[in-house]
């Protein structure tokens, strides 16, 4: 049965969550079942038309006094494929929620297809934050976020193509000003970056090895912006320094073919006239993104327990 689910379950990607159809994203005859979360309390809303995402608060946090950190969280697949409510993002989701005892906003992004560009994802994922900001003088539309979000530890948090997607936001939220929203830290977990030329010692040199880099840019739609845009090429980007936040952490996987980009990305920050503070954890022996296919293994928990304390120690 499961060579069969797989094309079915691809169909239903590239029809449905493509589409910004929320209310099908989060179900249909071939999506899989997902599993309880007996530690929080979720909803699926509606942010804009067509961005949605799911809201997940710790079922701990009853005192009406208390304010905890919001996370906003960019999953991954290429800018092309993946949901906010596909099992491993949603499992990640609720371990983290459970772990840090933070309220964190999935986002369901509308993916970029023949009918999306890519500027889509990125627009959804601001439109995201817009929306976060609307809640800042407690008059937003949704009441968890009103009454319980501490707004002055405001989190980013993505895995491959949505840490691509936090830092771009994390440097819009400078460009465009936005009022409301202070942007305390980003967390980028095997954040996808890339470029025209190889760097680093992992990074392969071989044109038909960077395939795969070059692939994922340019597949989404980013080939007419090349790859040393700043959207995909941070350290070309002269605007770096302005990053929009106090502190980043960043994991790489020793195994990983973008390790390379996030190492220097660090390093960039560290000597480019930022001023915030960055971390960097790396994992030997790991590929790209095991924590969503590996949540029990000892170092999916220890990525877990590293992401609370930096939520948590503000």
């Amino acid at each position: 049965m499961a060579f069969k689910l797989v094309p079915c379950l691809f169909l239903f990607f590239l029809f449905t969550i493509a589409s910004g159809d929320c209310e099908t994203a989060k179900g249909g005859p071939d999506y899989p079942p997902q599993n309880p979360k007996p530690d929080v309390n979720y909803k699926d809303i509606t942010m804009v038309k067509g961005v949605c995402a799911r809201l997940y608060i710790p079922k701990t946090a009853t005192n009406p006094n208390q304010k905890l950190p919001l996370v906003v969280y960019y999953h991954g697949g290429a800018f092309v494929s993946f949901s906010a409510f596909l099992q491993p993002h949603d499992d990640f989701v609720y371990s983290l929620v459970k772990n840090s005892s933070t309220i964190t906003l999935s986002v369901e992004y509308r993916l970029a297809t023949s009918n999306h560009p890519l500027s889509v994802p990125f627009n959804d994922s601001w439109a995201a934050l817009k929306w976060v900001a609307s809640h800042s003088s407690g008059q937003g539309p949704e009441e968890w976020i009103n009454k319980k979000v501490d707004f002055s530890r405001i989190f980013l948090l993505g895995d491959s193509a949505g840490a691509n997607l936090a830092h771009n936001m994390a440097m819009k939220v400078v460009s465009k000003k936005l009022k409301g929203l202070n942007i305390n830290g980003i967390v980028l977990i095997h954040p996808y970056f890339w470029g025209s030329k190889p760097i680093g010692s992992l990074e392969p040199r071989e044109a038909d090895k960077r395939a795969q880099g070059d692939g994922v840019w340019n597949n989404a739609g980013g080939a007419s912006l090349g790859l040393d845009n700043p959207l995909v090429n941070p350290l070309v980007d002269p605007k770096l320094p302005n990053l929009g936040c106090s502190k980043v952490l960043v994991f790489i996987a020793g195994e990983d073919i973008y390790r390379d980009r996030g190492f220097y990305y660090c390093e960039a920050l560290r000597t480019n006239g930022w001023k915030g503070k960055v971390e960097l954890v790396e994992t030997l022996g790991e590929k790209h993104v095991f924590h969503l296919n590996e949540p029990n293994s000892k170092n999916t928990q220890d990525m877990l327990h590293r992401i609370s304390s930096f939520l948590n120690n503000a």
